[in-house]
């Protein structure tokens, strides 16, 4: 099914933000509620950080509602954006913020957690961009989420940079896939961001290191990259479509 544009002047502009309730994401969904944007707050499992979310976005004078789906599974994730039309009426925007990180030198690596990383980034990301080339409107934008590792190669991320690798190769298919209906396809890839998953397990001196390699000497914050994820989904962005954005201060 194609959604149309027909409802977006009625409803306003809607966003469906995987994982959007914590880190990156929650940031990326409270900066598109501020941009105007109704916003569908997907999370896995942790229901007090989405409503917490959805909180602070409606304290703002925003428009969320929090909504469980595993990004794997795509009768849920038909159901989120189900939801999503059916509250607000259409959906405008996709970002799947939504992943799994693990790290294990490849010769030590259990593959199971292989298969677990590689569910949520890569089956996930498919799951997610089905959807939204099939329902977003004209005029819409999916963003999908990579890493900076990729260039960057750092040992123990193998598992890791080949889930992401495989977002960043299909970013430009999914792009011409969707000739003729003015939906762009981007995708972001943060370097190092000072988020919870992140900063765990990493020892002072290991976060300061990482944050003297960018030459503007600095981590990421999270709303350093949701400020690139509402360029890439705005008017203004709209040129912008089957790209990776390196949004890491100048690293590799």
């Amino acid at each position: 099914m194609t959604t149309t544009d027909t409802n977006v002047e009625a409803t306003g502009r809607v966003a469906i933000v995987t994982g959007g309730s914590r880190g990156i994401g929650r940031a990326v969904s409270r900066r598109l509620a501020a941009d105007g944007l109704a916003v569908v707050v997907n999370y896995a499992d942790d229901t007090a950080s989405a409503k917490e979310t959805v909180s602070a976005i409606t304290a703002a004078g925003g428009r969320a509602i929090a909504v469980q789906a595993d990004v794997a599974d795509e009768a849920a994730v038909t159901a989120l954006f189900d939801r999503a039309e059916a509250t607000f009426g259409g959906v405008d925007v996709a970002v799947n913020s939504a992943g799994r990180l693990a790290l294990s030198p490849i010769a030590e690596l259990d593959l199971s957690v292989l298969d677990a990383l590689h569910r949520t980034n890569i089956r996930g990301t498919f799951v997610v961009a089905q959807q939204a080339a099939r329902r977003l409107r004209t005029g819409g934008s999916f963003v999908g989420f990579s890493t900076s590792v990729v260039g960057t190669q750092f040992p123990g991320y193998g598992a890791y940079v080949a889930s992401k690798g495989a977002i960043e190769a299909t970013t430009l298919v999914l792009a011409r896939e969707l000739r003729g209906r003015d939906i762009t396809v981007n995708t972001v890839a943060p370097g190092p961001t000072a988020t919870e998953l992140f900063l765990d397990d990493k020892t002072e001196e290991q976060i300061e290191a990482l944050a003297k390699t960018p030459p503007l000497e600095r981590l990421g914050t999270p709303d350093d990259i949701a400020s690139v994820v509402a360029f890439l989904t705005s008017p203004e962005g709209h040129w912008v479509n089957g790209q990776i954005l390196r949004a890491n201060g100048g690293m590799v």
